[in-house]
């Protein structure tokens, strides 16, 4: 089952709002990354923690409160981490809202 407070609660903070924003079109924001195409497998933890102007372990706390809620993935490629949007759980909680609200 779907936990919608912690779901909501992942929304409530700028930095993981930035976050989605910016993996719903990770080539555009991410066309640097030299590891793979950002849109393929994903947004290295390192260029998030770069984007954000944060420390490595405050990204990592935010990235970690948005798996939770199902909204990103993480695929692990050597010690890597590379994140991408959940597209199905986004649209899923969205219609949740729009429902209830």
């Amino acid at each position: 089952m779907t936990n919608r407070l912690e779901q909501t609660k992942a929304l409530a903070g700028e930095a993981r709002l930035a976050v989605l924003t910016w993996l719903a079109e990770p080539d555009r924001h991410f066309a640097h990354q030299e590891t793979g195409k950002p849109s393929e497998i994903g947004v290295c933890v390192t260029l998030l923690t770069e984007k954000l102007s944060m420390a490595q372990p405050t990204v990592s706390r935010h990235l970690e409160l948005l798996r939770r809620a199902g909204f990103v993935s993480v695929r692990k490629i050597g010690r890597w981490s590379f994140f991408r949007r959940n597209e199905d759980a986004i649209k899923d909680y969205k219609e949740w809202m729009n429902e209830h609200l």
